[in-house]
């Protein structure tokens, strides 16, 4: 099921679009992977709806680059302004009247960006910025209009039609975190060597290069180099350098040493979100072995405390069309206040009851293609609706606070 405005076969601006508009607002209990422990960086990669100050808060590594006054969640919170903080991993909406309302999303849940025309009840009809996403399998809509009523004349001029400066922040910071994948993602044959040497990412640093390291992919086992850096693991073959693995530190789980049917052997195992992974290489000797081992837990422990997501900023240089505008970005910006307030679950509401409804995607909990049901009849309403799911009815779903 598509999350944009409604049920399947609704537009997104009718009467259903806006139940669904609260339903997302209320959505928090989205499932996230917590196989890969308490330290795994989820922030650019999950959608949270409503969510405590801790979730908030930015993590080691995460730093802002913009915030943004006077910005409504047209989408949820239509009528309700707030500030629009954009870090280097995910970019967060906080209601100015209510602590509760709160949005995170990730860059990588985030599909396409575009500026349209949006009826704001604070500003009428006007550019505001529409956010596509999917997260979990369902696919989410976010729609932020500027409300500062200044931001013209001169700022449109600079936009050119494509929304306030700080909008075009957000849209050019997520084009820089998706252009610097290698920092974040494992590669697997990858364009990464050239000429025997590494090539290396802006602020990468070669720490050491350990030649006659042995991958136990195969049952003969393939010789080649260690490339150790600051921000990744990489492996390539002597005779081949299309045969490579590059391991940011950031996809490391653990790294030990282990028996193989090869002997000893340096064991990589990489996080579920990027694949599993257990790879397995031998060095020549134990000593060797041995020492490589403690450089790269010890790269991997340095990192894990100081992290380096690739997305950089300069404001000075600003953000260009492809990366950091010019260095005026918000107009009205303001230093980012820390919430001290936590949500306490009262249990599941009306509005937990469409959240479920809408955003468990194109299945219901109990795997039934939603889409395919026939309508039936609803004598509240007098219409014909799509089958609630069970324990829902149209008066919980239309009486929500």
């Amino acid at each position: 099921e598509d999350c944009r405005g409604g049920r399947p076969g609704f537009p997104a601006d009718s009467g259903a679009g806006r139940v669904r508009a609260v339903c997302r607002r209320r959505a928090r209990a989205m499932p996230s992977s917590k196989a890969d422990g308490p330290d795994v960086v989820w922030q650019d990669r999950e959608i949270k709806f409503d969510s405590p100050a801790s979730t908030l808060a930015l993590r080691d590594g995460e730093f802002v680059i913009d915030v943004m006054t006077k910005v409504e969640d047209t989408k949820g919170n239509n009528g309700d302004a707030g500030n629009l903080t954009i870090t280097n991993l995910r970019v967060i909406w906080r209601s100015a009247r209510s602590k509760r309302a709160n949005l995170s999303i990730g860059y990588a849940s985030i599909t396409s960006m575009s500026v349209k025309q949006a009826a704001s009840r604070l500003k009428g009809v006007t550019n505001a910025l529409f956010v596509m996403t999917k997260f979990n399998g369902s696919r989410f809509e976010f729609i932020f209009t500027n409300l500062d009523r200044s931001v013209s004349g001169e700022a449109r001029a600079r936009t050119t039609g494509e929304g306030t400066p700080a909008f075009l922040t957000l849209q050019a910071v997520h084009k820089a975190y998706d252009k610097t994948k290698l920092y974040r993602d494992l590669k697997l044959r990858g364009a990464v060597i050239a000429n025997d040497e590494l090539k290396l990412l802006p602020n990468e640093e070669v720490y050491n290069k350990i030649g006659g390291v042995m991958n136990l992919s195969n049952s003969r086992g393939n010789d080649g180099v260690f490339h150790l850096t600051n921000v990744r693991l990489v492996w390539h073959a002597e005779n081949s350098e299309n045969f490579n693995v590059s391991i940011p530190y950031l996809q490391m789980r653990s790294v030990a040493v282990r028996d193989s049917k090869f002997g000893r052997a340096l064991v990589v195992t990489t996080t579920q979100r990027s694949g599993g992974y257990v790879l397995g290489f031998r060095v020549e000797s134990s000593e060797k072995l041995e020492a490589v081992h403690r450089e790269v837990e010890a790269l991997h422990r340095v990192f894990t405390k100081n992290p380096i997501f690739g997305v950089a900023f300069d404001k000075k240089e600003g953000l260009g069309k492809d990366g950091p505008l010019d260095g005026s970005l918000a107009d009205g910006r303001t230093p980012r206040l820390e919430d001290d307030v936590e949500i306490v679950d009262g249990g599941e509401s009306g509005a937990d009851l469409v959240a479920r409804y809408y955003a468990d995607g194109a299945s219901g909990n109990d795997g039934t293609d939603r889409a395919s049901l026939e309508p039936v009849f609803d004598e509240t309403l007098g219409l014909a609706i799509e089958p609630l799911p069970p324990g829902a009815t149209a008066a919980t779903l239309w009486n929500v606070a």
